[in-house]
C-alpha cells in the first residue's frame, strides 16, 4: 500500500470529499482512477452523510480533548469540522517517509547516512532507526507510530481510537514541529523556502515518460530498484511541513492515510 499525507477536517476525510494527487494527476490527464487493496481488489469507499459524520467527528474530538486536558488548565479549544474546508494531500510513499526517518537517525547518533536506500527496504529494521524508535531519552512521534497530528501546539503523544474506533497512536501539531525543526538543524539547517521547493525538485527518479497518446510500453520504462537517501528524504520533509505549516495556519488535523 502507499502512503498519501492528509491534512484538513475529519469530516471531509471520513466523507471521502477529497482526492489523493494520483487521483487529481488522473483526472487532470484524462485517466481513469481506482483505488485497489494489497490483495489486487477494488476498494469500495461506502457513502455517508456528512453532515452525520461531522456530528459523530465533533463528538469524537471533545471527548478526545476532555481526555488529554491537564487539571486545572484551560481546557484545549476545539478545532473547526466541517465538509467544505481546504485541505492538503501529498505522497510521499513508504520508501522517503523512511528514508527520512534514516537520516534522523543517523544524526542523531553521529553515524553516516547510507547514500541509497533499496526500493520497498523495510526501515524499521534498520539498526539506527530502531534504537530512536525504542531510545527512552528521545521520544519522537515520527518514530514511535504516530498516524495522526492534533492541531494543538502542545507537544503531546497518546494513544486511543480513531473515529472509527480502532487504535491509533496520536501526537500534535505542535509536537511535530518541534521534531521536523530539529531534523532540519541536524541535517540540512535549509530556509523554508528551500523546503517547500523539495517536494519538487527532489524524490523518486522518473521511470518512464508518458505521451501525450498514453501509450508506454515496459520498454520504455527503467525499473529503479535503489533511490537517493537524500533526495527521498527531503521530498518526505518537504511534504510534512507542507502538511504541518497547513494544519497549524487553518487549525486542522494531519493524519496518514495508507
Amino acid at each position: 500500500m502507499g502512503l498519501d499525507i492528509y491534512a484538513g477536517t475529519l469530516t471531509r476525510y471520513y466523507s471521502h470529499n477529497w482526492k489523493t494527487v494520483v487521483q487529481q494527476w488522473a483526472e487532470a490527464n484524462g485517466y481513469s482512477f481506482q483505488k485497489i487493496t494489497p490483495n489486487g481488489e477494488s476498494v469500495e469507499e461506502e457513502e455517508m452523510n456528512p453532515a452525520e459524520i461531522q456530528t459523530a467527528v465533533e463528538s469524537w474530538r471533545d471527548q478526545v480533548l476532555a481526555a488529554i486536558s491537564q487539571p486545572g488548565q484551560t481546557p484545549y479549544t476545539p478545532w473547526p469540522e466541517d465538509n467544505e474546508r481546504p485541505y492538503y494531500t501529498d505522497k510521499p510513499d513508504w520508501d522517503a517517509f523512511g528514508a527520512m526517518l534514516l537520516v534522523a537517525a543517523c544524526h542523531v547518533y553521529g553515524e553516516p547516512v547510507p547514500p541509497t536506500v533499496e526500493k520497498d527496504w523495510d526501515f524499521f529494521a534498520h539498526p539506527a532507526v530502531a534504537r530512536l524508535a525504542e531510545d527512552p531519552e528521545r521520544t519522537w512521534s515520527l518514530f514511535r507510530g504516530a498516524t495522526w497530528w492534533l492541531p494543538l501546539s502542545d507537544a503531546i503523544m497518546f494513544q486511543g481510537p480513531m473515529p472509527n474506533n480502532n487504535p491509533a497512536t496520536f501526537s500534535t501539531t505542535g509536537g511535530l514541529r518541534k521534531e521536523l525543526e530539529w531534523l532540519n538543524q541536524l541535517a540540512w539547517q535549509a530556509d523554508e523556502d528551500t523546503v517547500l521547493r523539495w517536494s519538487e525538485t527532489e524524490g523518486y527518479p522518473t521511470d518512464g515518460i508518458i505521451p501525450a497518446s498514453g501509450e508506454i510500453s515496459k520498454a520504455d520504462i527503467k525499473e529503479h530498484t535503489q533511490y537517493d537517501t537524500q533526495s527521498l528524504a527531503k521530498f518526505a520533509f518537504s511534504m510534512f511541513w507542507q502538511a504541518m505549516r497547513f494544519a497549524e495556519q487553518n487549525q486542522t488535523p494531519i493524519l496518514l492515510d495508507f
